[in-house]
């Protein structure tokens, strides 16, 4: 066996025998051809079915890579620009207001496209320490509430209840992530005229081959969805989260097509999507996005002022950068992890993981389902194996 793959098989190993995670799958691609592949565990452990190729995982905001292509599909064909503010697409996002202390102020100015790809739009995922959070954390409630009926709230309905809360900080000014990617999609169902599901079926899903991924599991594939786990004082125990507004049973088409963090994919079906960019918007004959839209997609950067707020709140993604709803690596030296500049990805909040690296012409996919996991030290040694073995010849 190659001596890195054996590594890799120890590491994901490992990361199951010590009950960290439940099972995991790996693809390693260099110049457009598999390199590695190797699989640990379950994705069922109260059934006993092992991962496979196959396995559909939960990607949550590794979704946020697939809706920025769809937003440089219309951004290309010039109907989409950057500067246009969100209030155009999305009536919600009207006389929005800026919770500053104890004061409710008009905004310097509107959310625009850029800030809503760039994550400097102000806008907050729930939580119970800010305004805009507190307000954020009850239209998910209230998708919740409907989550499971037949009234549920729909992709615009959600974006623009959202567009009514407060924001954190004025657009631009700073960085924060949040909702942005969710908006984004509902401001893409406005400019194509579709559901933001049929959009990405007709312009990437259909094109690409991507035939497992969507925002629900039809039921003759039910059986290939990895369970979600948590580990409770040393044992890995099922959770059946409906954690930001996906429905976990994924068993019919959502109302609310999530742009950051509905998607389901399979590691190979991703692969075509991350290919695509690596190709700089090509897979085979098939041309999604020109050279390009993939350059300036692929190259974001924040503002000194915004890379703060970054560099502050996510230290162990220092070094990066951030744009286009991707972390783009700027300085490999400042990172926890080794790593090449110019890669870019992002993760998802049960640990699924992508990155490009355009300099050694390499796609990383790591997929496994544990709660508020993102990237992990397992995902670092991972990947340490990886960039460390591409350099041997």
């Amino acid at each position: 066996m190659d001596q890195i793959l054996e590594q890799l098989q120890c590491v994901m190993d490992q990361a199951v025998k010590e009950k960290f995670i439940a099972g995991a799958s790996l693809l390693v691609r260099q110049n457009g051809e598999e390199k590695w592949y190797c699989k640990s565990g379950m994705r069922d452990l109260e059934n006993g079915l092992e991962i496979e190729r196959d396995t559909i995982f939960r990607l949550y905001s590794m979704s946020k890579p697939v809706t920025a292509a769809a937003a440089m599909i219309l951004i290309e064909r010039g109907l989409l620009d950057l500067g246009e503010p969100v209030s155009k697409f999305l009536p919600g996002f009207s006389n929005q207001k800026v919770a500053e202390g104890n004061q409710s102020v008009s905004p310097k100015r509107e959310i625009n496209i850029k800030d809503l790809l760039c994550m400097t739009s102000g806008l907050s995922y729930p939580n119970e320490m800010t305004v805009a959070g507190r307000e954020a954390g009850k239209v998910f409630d209230e998708i919740d509430e409907h989550l499971y009926e037949e009234n549920q709230m729909t992709t615009l309905e959600v974006a623009n209840a959202l567009g009514k809360c407060h924001l954190h900080f004025h657009p631009g000014e700073h960085w924060m992530y949040g909702t942005s990617a969710d908006i984004l999609g509902a401001v893409i169902e406005v400019v194509s005229g579709m559901r933001f599901g049929d959009f990405l079926e007709k312009e990437l899903f259909g094109p690409l081959g991507m035939k497992d991924t969507g925002f629900y599991v039809p039921k003759e594939k039910q059986n290939r969805i990895a369970k979600v786990y948590e580990n409770q004082n040393g044992s890995l125990v099922e959770v059946k989260t409906n954690h930001l507004g996906i429905r976990y049973t994924l068993d019919q088409e959502p109302a609310f097509q999530s742009g950051g963090a509905g998607l389901v994919s399979t590691l190979d079906d991703y692969a075509k999507f991350a290919q695509m960019l690596l190709n700089e918007g090509c897979l085979g004959q098939v041309r999604i996005l020109k050279p390009e839209t993939v350059r300036f997609m692929t190259g974001g950067k924040l503002l000194t002022r915004q890379q703060a707020d970054f560099e502050a709140g996510w230290e162990q993604f220092s070094g990066y950068t951030y744009g286009n709803l991707m972390r783009v690596l700027e300085r490999p030296g400042q990172t926890w992890g080794i790593g090449f500049e110019g890669e870019y990805g992002w993760d998802g909040w049960l640990g699924a993981y992508f990155c490009n690296d355009p300099k050694n012409q390499v796609t990383f996919l790591l997929m496994y389902q544990l709660i508020n996991a993102g990237t992990t030290p397992f995902t670092r040694k991972v990947r340490n194996v990886v960039n460390t073995g591409l350099a041997d010849k």
